[in-house]
């Protein structure tokens, strides 16, 4: 068997906001409409589908893998936005990125608080990891 994540739905209270979030902050294209959904296409084939829900929203977590200079680049936009931001997923580590697997990462959070990650390299690779 062959599978590969096609899509996933990003719950958000303001797909407008929560999509150009993400959009001017990784310098991707516009959303595209599809039914009540703004679609957010990554460079792999897999899109990002923002749906409005109204009440609650449970934060997720969403991760993306990007190149050096796009992670300095984004990095600076999270800085510039005053966004807090954190070097682990536990929140324990505020104002500092991370390095692991010969790469860098970042946590912050989108407008709905799911958490977004940021990294230059896979954690696995194939190769042994020092942790």
């Amino acid at each position: 068997m062959h599978a590969q994540l096609n899509h996933t739905i990003v719950w958000c209270r303001d797909k407008r906001k929560s999509s150009a979030f993400l959009v001017d902050l990784l310098g991707l294209a516009p959303p595209v409409p599809f039914g009540p959904m703004l679609v957010v296409q990554l460079d792999n084939g897999v899109s990002l589908d923002f749906y409005d829900q109204p009440g609650d929203i449970s934060s997720q977590h969403y991760a993306f893998l990007i190149g050096e200079d796009d992670f300095d680049a984004a990095f600076a936009r999270i800085r510039e936005r005053g966004l807090t931001y954190w070097a682990d997923p536990g929140r324990t580590r505020p104002g500092e990125s991370y390095r692991f697997n010969g790469g860098r990462g970042v946590y912050f959070d989108d407008p709905d608080g799911h958490l977004l990650e940021l990294m230059t390299r896979p954690y696995f690779d194939g190769a042994a990891v020092d942790q």
